[in-house]
């Protein structure tokens, strides 16, 4: 039988050759993508661990690294920007032989020597020494592996220091051995990748993409399932068992899929290097890092062609029970409304995490909790849509005025599981679509505010390392020297600098204290500002008309909102009320401790980069100058990169929904040849039957995405309100522009196998069957 099988497979004329071929392509496509879920997900976790060597402050800090018998290394890990971006800067100094060594690195740079990542390497020779790499003492020894990179492009550099001199850099620690287990996140913001939830978020999109390709999938190994039913009925009218015709069926659907895999796999090794550049999580793939695991290789091999076994073996389980049952069309039951109970439930546990509250800081946990009721939700949707569509076609069946109409609620309403199967992959694909619209445009609207005005211009170094009890401010700069203010003076596009040193004779937080203006009471000004260099940029405000020393917050941020000086045109950054005048001589302040240096620039990446290499060389070991903007631009790379989930997300389940659509419809197209030949006979219009096929694809269509739109919603909003404390905002035009782009999409390929039905129900067709 099994050869039976297999010549019916590939030598049973156009018919057949034409099925073999669509369900290979199918399942190819199916198969395809779904080892690129597979492989995206191995290499996220292969990108996280990239990242462990550079948690090994944090292990020895925590006592989490394991003792070993190597000499002491001291590390030092800090954070640094150019361009918006993060620089890892880690300053190693080894105190014997045995020190453990990074990495990537085939030794420990000494003294005046330096490791860089290529794409560093890169910009240190392509940017001005004065903005990039006249921050790194010595002389570049050699590039960073890429065993020790997260992403090709990541910005890394090791330098060697003596340990006398690294010993007293605030931060440093002594370590013993690299770890190589995952990252936590307090790492991960070194180099810029912020890791907080998203095992969760990447959990959730891998659910999201692997329900519609498995669906695809099922429904491509079903295809012309009815005209095959009715073969194999012929064949046990003339002395088959259900056994033999199971054997066929089995073999036929298994050959498809083979072939499908096999095909599958090209095509993901074909395009995995393309793949790989696209930064799923804001950071793009090393190409080896997409790869496949032995199970993951078993379980689409074996998987996938198991499965279309099962789905042929239950498609005929009608054949096997009679032969005569299929050509005994009885009307199945229709579904009842227990249907609805798993999609409650879903909805129901992700009310339950609402209520007593998810877990926090353990993504792990996280996982466990919400991504059980994605799914849950996702199958409910599944299981409730023949019901739904049932419910939408009565009440179509009831209101219709059209011989078509009418033809087309009727038949749904009696079999609303195989319409709805035609659309459940579209379904699924506008729930997923909403929940990451939803819950992106959410946090967009939360977070996402971009930084304007003077925090995007004026670039701080803050030296306050804490205060005392009495609340009296804590630095570790002494006083400038004149040199650093002039330096960065005289870098183009500074417009002025200004130096905030530590009031001695400052209040306690919140006191109010006098001073010469119209308000009764101030914020607490801790810092004091000379007037003088004050009065070259409006940016960090004025002072009093006369006063020489003002009072100031550490970052100088404006504290009131007021009109400008009457006659004069300012910008809105500059309408703030007059400064405090404080009682202090510009000599005694030159002499006062500093707490912050303020550079007001034209906002030019130049400029930036330039003013921050000056702070940096002649304040080492403190916190890394920066604008607000560069803040923002850590924010904005994780939203990056949930933005990048959402529309891998919509850009790849949409597409697969509408392959699953057009199989379906083609599939049903080819499985009522005959009814429809027999209707084109007695009279029936072609246009009639297109607009009965149209009809019983829209109906359903409508109904399920109206229902999937608000299911997305209400599980956004609880997921929203459970993680982050947000309440669900409406998305912006972009989204209903997506819905309305699928739904055209959906209909126009609805439209394009209309013609079929010309050609596949002439009067032949009628005879012949």
């Amino acid at each position: 039988m099994i050869r039976l099988g297999l010549r019916l497979a590939v030598t049973g004329g156009r018919e057949a050759i034409a099925r073999l071929v669509i369900i290979t392509a199918a399942v190819a496509l199916g198969a395809g993508m779904l080892l690129v879920v597979l492989a995206g997900i191995n290499a996220v976790n292969t990108q996280n661990f990239r990242y462990a060597w550079l948690n090994a402050g944090a292990a020895a800090s925590t006592g989490a690294a394991p003792a070993t018998s190597a000499d002491p290394l001291w590390w030092s890990a800090n954070g640094d920007y150019f361009h918006r971006q993060l620089l890892g800067r880690i300053e190693v100094a080894p105190t014997g032989p045995t020190s453990p060594v990074p990495p990537g690195i085939p030794r420990l740079p000494g003294p005046g020597e330096y490791y860089a990542s290529p794409e560093l390497s890169k910009l240190m020779r392509t940017t001005p020494a004065g903005q990039l790499a006249d921050r790194f003492p010595g002389h570049q020894i050699g590039t960073i592996g890429d065993a020790a990179l997260p992403a090709p492009n990541s910005l890394i550099i090791i330098i060697g220091d003596r340990p006398d001199q690294l010993a007293h850099v605030s931060g440093a620690m002594r370590i013993t051995s690299i770890p190589d287990v995952s990252p936590s996140d307090c790492i991960r913001c070194v180099i810029g990748v912020n890791a907080s939830g998203m095992d969760l978020v990447l959990s959730v999109v891998a659910g999201a993409l692997l329900f519609p390709v498995l669906m695809f999938i099922g429904t491509a190994t079903r295809l012309s399932a009815a005209r095959r039913e009715q073969r194999f009925a012929a064949m046990r009218l003339v002395g088959a068992t259900p056994r033999q015709i199971s054997t066929i069926s089995v073999v036929e659907s298994t050959v498809a899929a083979t072939a499908g895999v096999a095909l599958g796999f090209a095509l993901f090794y074909l395009f995995r290097d393309p793949l790989a550049a696209f930064p799923f999580t804001g950071a793009p793939f090393f190409p080896s890092d997409l790869s496949l695991g032995v199970l993951d290789i078993l379980g689409v091999a074996v998987g996938v062609p198991v499965a279309a076994a099962l789905a042929a073996r239950l498609a005929l389980r009608r054949v096997r029970i009679s032969p005569l049952g299929v050509t005994r069309r009885v009307t199945p039951k229709p579904p009842r409304v227990y249907r609805l109970i798993p999609l409650l439930a879903g909805f129901g546990e992700l009310a339950y995490v609402l209520a007593v509250g998810p877990p926090r800081g353990n993504s792990l946990a996280q996982v466990e909790v919400f991504l059980p009721g994605f799914l849950v939700v996702m199958a409910g949707l599944v299981i409730a849509g023949p019901w739904l569509t049932m419910v939408g076609t009565r009440v179509v069946a009831r209101r219709a005025k059209r011989p078509a109409t009418l033809i087309a609620a009727r038949r749904l309403s009696d079999d609303p599981k195989a319409g709805f199967r035609a659309i459940s992959g579209l379904m699924l694909a506008l729930f997923v679509t909403s929940v990451a619209v939803g819950v992106i445009t959410t946090i967009v609207a939360h977070r996402g505010t971009p930084t304007t005005g003077t925090a995007v211009t004026t670039l701080v170094d803050n030296f306050t390392s804490g205060h005392t009890d009495s609340g009296q401010m804590l630095t570790s700069v002494p006083p400038t020297p004149d040199p650093v203010p002039a330096a960065l003076r005289s870098v183009p596009g500074v417009r002025a600098v200004a130096v905030v040193r530590l009031n001695p004779d400052n209040p306690p937080p919140m006191q109010s204290i006098p001073g010469p203006t119209s308000v009764d009471a101030m914020l607490w000004e801790p810092g004091l500002v000379s007037c003088a260099e004050l009065s070259a940029s409006h940016a960090f405000g004025r002072c009093e008309p006369g006063a020489s020393v003002a009072a100031v917050n550490q970052d100088l941020r404006p504290t009131f909102d007021a009109s400008p000086v009457p006659g004069q045109t300012v910008s809105p950054v500059t309408t703030q009320r007059y400064l405090p005048t404080a009682d202090v001589s510009p000599d005694r302040l030159a002499q006062l401790p500093v707490m912050s240096i303020n550079v007001d620039t034209d906002g030019s990446p130049a400029t930036i980069e330039a003013a921050r290499t000056i702070l940096e060389n002649a304040y080492p070991g403190n916190r890394i100058p920066a604008t607000e903007a560069d803040f923002d631009a850590d924010f904005s790379r994780d939203l990056v990169g949930w933005q990048q989930l959402a529309n891998v997300v919509i850009l790849t389940s949409l597409p697969i929904a509408g392959c699953s659509l057009a199989v379906s419809v083609a599939g049903g197209l080819s499985d009522r040849k005959r009814p429809f030949s027999l209707l084109r006979l007695s009279g029936v219009p072609l246009a009639m039957l297109r607009r009965v096929i149209a009809l019983e694809t829209a109906v359903p269509l409508l109904v399920v995405a109206v229902v999937a739109t608000g299911a997305g919603f209400l599980a956004a909003h609880l997921f929203l309100r459970a993680q982050l404390g947000y309440t669900l905002l409406a998305p912006g035009v972009e989204y209903y522009v997506i819905v309305l782009v699928g739904l055209a999409a959906s209909v126009g390929i609805v439209a394009s196998t209309l013609p079929l039905l010309r050609r596949i129900t002439g009067p032949e067709t009628a005879r012949n069957e």
